[in-house]
């Protein structure tokens, strides 16, 4: 008798444990799923995070060199007038300007959508008007149109002394 009290009490206990496994397995199952699928979403944030760095470092090194080309084509020919204008110059800030008067000092940079582009414009400072004064515009291109660099270089000749000051554009001008 103790024997059939315990098969049935055992039995008893294994039919309440039928209907839970069924639950814990479609909870384990649907863990893994969405625990996979923010991992497959986080690694394809982080190929284009990785993609548009890879764009904009490519931009930026061929608005460098632009930069630097056409600073050494500007310091070779300081005899050439260009035409100055009182205050900064402004004509890198309108894209007709810009395309119409850029220079590409290399023909094509390798894995750019564009060769790099420059543009120089020459300026007169209020405060020092014996001095010569550039201003160059570098954009460099990426793989993509979207990734774009600009760069400035500021030259100024002034008795035989050249000054160089650069900065970076933050945001595209146009």
């Amino acid at each position: 008798m103790t024997r059939a009290i315990r098969t049935r009490g055992g039995h008893r206990a294994r039919s309440q444990a039928r209907g839970v496994a069924l639950p814990v397995v479609l909870m384990l199952s649907s863990m893994m799923l969405v625990t996979s699928a923010a991992w497959f979403e986080t690694s394809l944030a982080s190929a284009r995070g990785t993609a548009n760095t890879q764009g904009y470092l490519q931009a930026f090194h061929a608005a460098d060199a632009a930069l630097a080309l056409c600073a050494q084509m500007t310091l070779a020919n300081t005899t050439t007038a260009l035409p100055d204008v009182a205050g900064e110059a402004e004509g890198w800030r309108r894209a007709a300007t810009f395309e119409a008067r850029a220079q590409t000092p290399v023909a094509q940079w390798p894995g750019s959508l564009r060769p790099p582009q420059c543009l120089i414009e020459g300026w007169q400072l209020a405060t020092r008007p014996d001095a010569r004064a550039w201003l160059i515009t570098a954009r460099g291109f990426g793989a993509t149109l979207a990734s774009q660099a600009w760069l400035q270089l500021t030259l100024v000749v002034e008795d035989g002394r050249t000054e160089r000051h650069w900065r970076q554009i933050v945001a595209r001008p146009f």
